[in-house]
């Protein structure tokens, strides 16, 4: 089953993603961390594209693509993918479904997070994750069980993205609104959208996007 989660930054693509990456096996390619690999590669692209982000907009759509195509040739996305961050305009798309069907792979789902654009600079800002085995926390939303401890795996060093800041997420929100949401229609006509209530809480937006994805 491969899968795309759509929805603005903050929605929760990457708690759910997470989510069904344990449940169903699916494997979360979260362009961002691809991205961020990328960057702490130190090669060239590496620095084109942390100059990109750090301004909150997009990076070419032939490292994006070229990325995923070699992912999801690895052997781990075998049983499925959960696409988280891409596409994000009509172009990438486009590019998306060309890519997959020469490879013959089937998109299954586009399932979008609705959320309220007024708490989610909230959401992004606050937004923390355990160095040592990715976890996702919050300031409000997520907080650790026990203050400096991972729930997960008991690290106790933290990072923030650089770009988890008001002005680069109002940039990044922008972005979405001009150049992604206009997918939405886009994957309606292809028959793949579903919509689910992303401003409910998470057990709640799991069960959500359960119910999309139906019995394995």
């Amino acid at each position: 089953m491969n899968l795309i989660l759509m929805g603005p930054p903050g929605a929760g693509k990457g708690t759910q993603a997470k989510r069904l990456e344990d449940g169903r096996g699916l494997i979360q390619l979260s362009t961002g961390d691809m991205l961020r690999a990328t960057v702490e590669s130190g090669s060239e692209v590496g620095q084109q594209a942390k100059a990109i982000m750090e301004r909150g907009e997009l990076v070419s759509d032939e490292i994006m693509i070229a990325m995923i195509r070699d992912r999801i040739q690895q052997p781990d996305c075998e049983n499925g993918f959960i696409l988280d961050g891409f596409p994000r305009t009509i172009a990438q798309a486009e590019a998306l479904d060309e890519m997959l069907t020469k490879m013959d792979v089937r998109l299954d789902h586009v399932i979008e997070m609705k959320v309220d654009d007024g708490i989610l600079v909230d959401r992004i800002s606050g937004r923390f994750s355990c160095t040592s085995c990715g976890t996702g926390y919050h300031d409000r939303f997520q907080k650790l069980q026990k203050e400096g401890v991972c729930d997960n795996c008991g690290g106790t060093e933290f990072t923030r993205r650089k770009d988890d800041n008001a002005e680069t997420v109002s940039s990044r929100l922008e972005a979405y609104h001009a150049q992604t949401a206009p997918l939405l229609p886009y994957y309606k006509e292809h028959g793949a959208l579903k919509s689910v209530d992303g401003m409910a809480d998470i057990d709640e937006v799991t069960r959500q996007i359960e119910a999309v994805l139906g019995a394995v």
